[in-house]
């Protein structure tokens, strides 16, 4: 029987509680044991009616752009609940995440990159070529990036925000991780976003972060390696997009000969 490239590892998943199952079923199957410790919780705005009030003028936007999938999971529930989305409505997600949740909520001829599953890929799509005067609506969690309203502004639309969510550091037990990395139990981190490799820094206290230092770290963009090297990570491994990208990168980087 062919041995499964995880067998005996343990990979730290750091996503969000109640996105973090997917990527854990995904490493079992591969012969690995994932280590729930989520890094970011995703909570409600505290006031809703600036989001509400935008929802209800929805008619006057040419298109809308799901940064993450927990903006579509928030924003179409909220939306749900009021109205349908105008037929006019051009929708538009950074990744394939984002797609496949818009789908899930009956939207379909989603606008997408194709390979480079960021704000910058969405910004060499024909559709955003050329935007003067187009109303554009972004839905996001608060305080998210501003590079691609900026750019879209910059290209001449009329760019609002409609934030429906939050991100907060969770405040954990570290007890059960310390335990882990004390016996060894720990073989790999993988980390979704740069705030969520921020979190964990900070919720993880000396002299214990020498164990996340050393330890391979699996993210899908350079933007989070970058920040990652910046912090003293001695390895780091870039894998494609999505869960089945941190699989794959995770899957070569223990099946390669050492």
């Amino acid at each position: 029987m062919r041995r499964k490239p995880l067998a005996g590892k343990g990979i730290m998943v750091t996503r969000p509680a109640h996105q973090a199952q997917e990527l854990a079923l995904l490493i079992k199957r591969s012969g690995g044991r994932p280590f729930l410790f989520p890094a970011i919780e995703i909570r409600d705005v505290e006031d809703l009616n600036p989001f509400t009030r935008l929802v209800d003028r929805l008619d006057e936007y040419d298109f809308a752009i799901f940064i993450s999938p927990n903006s579509v999971e928030r924003a179409m529930s909220l939306i749900s609940a009021r109205r349908k989305l105008p037929p006019r409505l051009q929708v538009a997600a950074i990744g394939g995440g984002s797609v496949r949740a818009l789908e899930r909520h009956g939207v379909t001829g989603v606008i997408a990159p194709q390979g480079r599953y960021d704000s910058e890929g969405l910004l060499e799509l024909p559709a955003f070529a050329v935007v003067s005067f187009k109303r554009v609506v972004i839905f996001r969690g608060t305080g998210g990036r501003e590079q691609l309203g900026d750019a879209l502004r910059e290209r001449g639309a009329l760019v609002d925000y409609a934030e429906c969510y939050r991100r907060v550091r969770p405040d954990p037990d570290t007890a059960p991780l310390l335990r882990a990395w004390t016996r060894n139990e720990l073989d790999a981190v993988t980390v979704t976003s740069s705030e969520g490799l921020c979190n964990l820094f900070e919720m993880i206290v000396e002299p214990h972060r020498a164990h996340l230092l050393r330890m391979p770290l699996f993210v899908p963009h350079p933007r989070i390696a970058a920040a990652a090297h910046a912090m003293g990570v001695q390895k780091v491994i870039v894998t494609g997009p999505g869960d089945e990208g941190l699989l794959t990168g995770l899957a070569a980087y223990f099946s390669a000969p050492r």
